[in-house]
């Protein structure tokens, strides 16, 4: 926790004036506690989106839009993708990078957790065989709590602990259970020879009827990926997850609440957004006519995987897809891919016009993600499922930190209510 504030804001309503105490966090903006603001003025703030409020302290990850900044635990994007996803999944848990032995440890315990229980195919046959991925998921992760009721009691710290070691190791399962289901082709097991990265590929990509080898680069490009998406400060879905478990609910629903927030188009469909765009552009001639149409303020047309809610500079973890997008092609033998072709002209373009330089409209990750997964096999009903699979570790880290605090209260929003006034109700005789 913060130090007492020695500072003050002072707010004034009419002729009263209210002191309110300011907050310095270790690095950023300063916020003014107002917390006690209705019980001394009778006044509420309206704030559409939560876009000048803390919701919460927390010391997992730090975000400065305007510089272009993502750090998890206060080490830079750009160093931890030099590592694996589950020593990033163990910084963000425990707070500090592992060292050897607890790596391991680490590693052994998730291996070790990812088979589901048996029953858990049946209840997928319950599902249509077009339903989407990420309707799936909603239901199976909210039906891990059905089987492993012994890491549901989120007031004792040891299985908080258990249920986060289960959610790391399951949803990938689960998620590549979903895409096998909807694609027709049975089931394969988790195997403990392998990385966390390469075994989700393989549950994914094999079939029983032939050896599958696992690609390493494919498999490091999408450990990338998911050291990327592991988590990003307060977002829709974090704070899905934050509000669900302050009323008590188990892990495994609060991740399936996050889950549902995450498939909206808004939020976690950014790059499924970015490759269409790039597949209706087609080729590299057919650019100019496009960002003509993106600049004229009678069109529809939007520029996808460009700009960012929140960067306000070049999205860190976009230089990073990029490079991995490289790889990737090289490693699939793709010389002249059109996609690619299409997405280098337009970040070209928009790097160098003044048009978007001045709206800051950089790529951001979701520009390259859309083609790298494409390029892996993965078909674009399956992109927001491992944006979930990555984002797994993020929320639950942030739902053992808030339950771990003291004094922690249910989240209730207030609102400005614009309804009809007081009303007497009319018996149904006598209305018109």
């Amino acid at each position: 926790m913060n130090a007492p504030s020695t500072r003050n804001a002072t707010l004034t309503i009419g002729n009263n004036n209210y002191d309110f105490p300011i907050k310095s966090g270790s690095v950023g903006p300063d916020v003014i506690d107002i917390s006690s603001l209705y019980g001394k003025t009778g006044a509420f703030t309206f704030d559409p989106g939560f876009m000048s409020t803390a919701s919460c302290e927390s010391k997992i990850t730090y975000i400065d839009g305007d510089a272009g900044i993502l750090r998890y635990r206060g080490y830079p994007i750009e160093q931890v993708a030099q590592g694996d996803f589950l020593e990033t999944c163990y910084l963000l848990l425990e707070g500090e990078l592992p060292n050897k032995a607890q790596k391991e440890d680490f590693v052994s315990r998730i291996t070790n957790h990812t088979m589901v229980h048996e029953q858990m195919a049946r209840f997928y046959q319950g599902f249509r065989r077009d339903a989407h991925p990420m309707a799936v998921m909603v239901a199976s992760v909210g039906a891990l709590s059905a089987f492993y009721h012994d890491s549901t009691d989120i007031n004792d710290p040891h299985q908080r602990m258990v249920a986060s070691m289960r959610m790391i190791a399951k949803v990938p399962t689960l998620a590549a259970m979903a895409y096998k289901y909807t694609i027709g082709q049975p089931f394969i097991y988790p195997r403990n020879d392998l990385d966390y990265t390469s075994n989700f590929l393989r549950m994914c990509f094999a079939v029983p009827c032939e050896e599958y080898k696992v690609n390493p680069i494919l498999s490091r490009a999408l450990d990338r990926i998911f050291i990327l998406h592991a988590d990003h400060e307060q977002n829709a879905s974090t704070s899905t997850v934050r509000l669900a478990g302050s009323s008590g609910a188990n892990p495994f629903a609060c991740i399936a609440a996050g889950i549902a927030c995450l498939w909206g188009p808004a939020h976690g469909g950014a790059n499924e957004a970015a490759l269409k765009m790039l597949e209706e552009i087609g080729t590299v001639d057919k650019i100019p006519a496009f960002i003509e149409k993106v600049k004229d303020k009678n069109s529809n047309v939007r520029l996808m995987g460009f700009g960012h809610r929140v960067y306000k500079n070049y999205d860190p973890r976009a230089k990073i897809m990029q490079k991995t997008a490289y790889e990737v092609f090289d490693a699939l033998g793709v010389d002249d891919d059109p996609l690619l072709n299409v997405a280098r002209e337009l970040e070209r373009i928009a790097l160098s016009d003044e048009y978007f330089i001045s709206r800051k409209l950089y790529p951001n990750v979701d520009f390259y993600s859309g083609i790298i997964l494409r390029a892996m096999g993965f078909p674009t009903s399956m992109f927001t499922v491992l944006f979930a699979v990555a984002r797994t570790i993020g929320w639950i880290s942030q739902w053992k930190e808030m339950m771990s605090e003291p004094g922690m209260k249910i989240g209730r929003p207030r609102q400005l209510y614009v309804g009809p006034t007081l009303r007497d109700y009319v018996p149904m005789e006598k209305r018109k």
